[in-house]
């Protein structure tokens, strides 16, 4: 039996990983812990440490993605987890087994992989700094204090030197500590209680802010919690305001509904744009105003004339899901499944978009799924509709639609599935065989990827072909979920 302490360190555990995998040493005989009491006497054979670990098997990208995620999450039992997955694709014979999220072991490493993601966008949402004073040469000092769930700090922390390069800062937390001096980002232990009691006019500053930002009327109390936990709350200064706030939060909906004029509301025109300037007073080939509800803007789509293929069509799809989604997924057009139901990615693409997700981490009810054409196209082949590509007139007049909803949602990241897309909102010049990947377009969103869409998948003929271009397909989807640089 050999005892191992990687501490909270991947770097420490992958190689005493590679190590115990050169010298054939199976998941039971290892105790990824420090060992005491009656376990006290059990070490490592004096062999295992003159084994070179560059004799190791090689390991599979996907699995060093996922480890290299699950590693951060405080369950104890993580390295050991690990460790079985891989000896199990090393020595099993099951080298695709990082890919099949249904195998209990990996479904564990995905949810660890999913908790720490989230708790990484937690750090980034709720870190608040405090000013505590400045350099001779003038530059600002600032402290946060955080209480993560997970060992994150260095997953989360490249994402503050970026955005706050032009300030030294430090991040206390129990679970390790950050220090950015302007040119190098270093890393301590962790500290048990919050160093950085005193408040400063930045506390007041976000609660102003805050305050400007809360809109009654869209209050969903649950699911701000969600967004929000309440262990996050007493190190947040704008939390002293969201109790009043909620207790509030009726009477002044109620006034703000008083005193609002409520223009008439016409008729459905078959002319859309005349529809769109009756309703806001808008000139012709604008949008809704900024920050149009999805439900509004699905409503007005039904009226849509812009092209012929309303005519044909059975209704318009407009997009589903979140109004305030971090990721907001665009694909083409309505197919015949979602042509009858109403609703995006309900037929065979969107099914193998569904695995996709999963296996990128994402989830789908978190997303909000949309298409650049609202109608569905199609040619008949006897009683069968079959899939007929929108034309670039028709992607055009569309286009109003994708960027209202665009400007409602407001995603943290915009993925484009197939030409269409990219041609709608990237205009030509961006195929998806040479730009695959993340694309330079922050007037449209913080972070823009492009990636083939799932029905392309469907049509390789080749399972090799199928197989290799799906596993590209995920690794683009995970482009949303990655933090840092």
């Amino acid at each position: 039996m050999h005892s191992i302490d990687p501490g909270n360190s991947f770097a420490t555990w992958r190689e005493a990983a590679r190590r115990m995998l050169a010298a054939g040493v199976p998941p039971q005989e290892i105790l990824w812990e420090k060992a005491d009491g009656l376990l006290a006497g059990i070490a490592e054979e004096p062999a295992i440490y003159h084994v070179s670990s560059s004799k190791a098997p090689a390991v599979p990208k996907a699995f060093l993605d996922l480890a290299v995620n699950a590693a951060c999450h405080a369950d104890p039992g993580r390295w050991a987890l690990l460790y079985r997955i891989l000896w199990r694709i090393t020595h099993g014979g099951e080298k695709r087994l990082a890919e099949i999220s249904t195998d209990p072991d990996i479904a564990r490493a995905r949810l660890m992989e999913k908790n720490v993601r989230r708790e990484i966008h937690k750090m980034h949402a709720f870190v608040r700094f405090r000013k505590t004073g400045e350099r001779e040469d003038g530059r600002e000092i600032f402290v946060a204090w955080f209480e993560p769930e997970h060992h994150i700090v260095e997953a989360a922390t490249p994402f503050f030197r970026k955005r706050f390069a032009n300030m030294d800062w430090s991040i206390f937390t129990p679970k390790g500590c950050a220090h950015w001096d302007g040119e190098t980002l270093a890393y301590t232990p962790g500290v048990e209680r919050d160093p950085c009691d005193d408040p400063d006019a930045l506390e007041a500053a976000w609660r102003t802010y805050y305050r400007s930002i809360f809109n009654p009327a869209r209050l969903k109390t649950k699911a701000m919690q969600t967004e929000m936990p309440r262990r996050y709350w007493k190190n947040l200064p704008e939390a002293e305001i969201i109790e009043e706030l909620i207790r509030d939060s009726r009477p002044r909906t109620g006034d703000m509904i008083a005193t609002t004029p409520r223009p008439l509301r016409p008729e459905p025109r078959n002319d859309y744009l005349a529809h769109l300037r009756q309703l806001s007073e808008i000139p012709a080939c604008s949008l809704p105003p900024p920050g149009t509800p999805p439900e509004e803007i699905a409503r007005l789509l039904k009226s849509c004339r812009l092209c012929p293929l309303w005519q044909r069509a059975t209704q318009a799809v407009p997009g589903r899901g979140p109004a305030d989604a971090r990721i907001m997924i665009v694909g083409e057009q309505p197919g015949d499944r979602e042509d009858l139901e109403g609703t995006p990615f309900v037929g065979p693409a969107g099914q193998l978009l569904d695995q996709a997700l999963a296996a990128a981490g994402i989830e789908r009810d978190q997303a909000y799924l949309t298409n650049a054409v609202k109608h569905f196209k199609w040619t008949a082949r006897g009683k069968v509709r079959l899939h007929a590509k929108p034309d670039a007139a028709e992607i055009d007049a569309c286009k109003p639609w994708l960027l209202a909803e665009l400007s409602s949602v407001a995603p943290e990241v915009l993925i484009l599935l197939g030409n269409s897309a990219g041609r709608s909102l990237l205009g030509e010049g961006y195929p998806v065989t040479r730009h695959r990947g993340i694309i330079d377009a922050p007037h449209l969103a913080p972070r823009v990827i492009l990636s083939y869409h799932p029905s392309y998948l469907l049509r390789l003929r080749e399972p090799a072909d199928r197989e290799s271009t799906f596993e590209q397909f995920v690794h683009d989807l995970r482009l949303a979920v990655v933090h840092g640089d």
